[in-house]
């Protein structure tokens, strides 16, 4: 898929506690609130787990990241599902056999509420030309 400047990009997540669990033994956070359910039986979801969604569009078109802004808005907890809408700001040739990407990104919650916004920068290496 070629990208263009303003092509919105969807993915969305549906987070368990398994995945809390995985991400807690790669990263090493611990914080209790990842580790012990609340009144309801969640665990709250690391906000660098959350941050896998726009970085899952960026590997999904090979973007190689330079830059990468988030703002956790508020918590996603174990069983949200998260949905992620990343939207093409800048794709132009910078060399060659590269293009510069710039992109923004929202993601919200089942009950619609933005959860993390940001934007990430970098490049996508063409294949050679021959």
């Amino acid at each position: 898929m070629s990208l263009q400047v303003g092509d919105s990009i969807k993915f969305e997540r549906t987070f368990t506690a398994r995945d809390v669990e995985l991400f807690t033994e790669i990263s090493g956070d611990e914080g209790i609130h990842h580790m012990t359910p609340d009144e309801q039986g969640r665990l709250v979801v690391q906000g660098l787990l959350t941050a896998t969604l726009p970085t899952k569009v960026g590997g999904d078109h090979n973007v190689l990241a330079r830059t990468m802004h988030f703002e956790f808005l508020r918590p996603v907890f174990t069983w949200d599902t998260i949905n992620c809408e990343v939207t093409i700001e800048k794709y132009d040739k910078q060399e060659k056999n590269r293009m510069a990407i710039a992109a923004t990104f929202s993601c919200t919650n089942q009950h619609a509420k933005e959860v993390l916004t940001g934007d990430f920068s970098g490049i996508i290496r063409l294949e050679k030309e021959s």
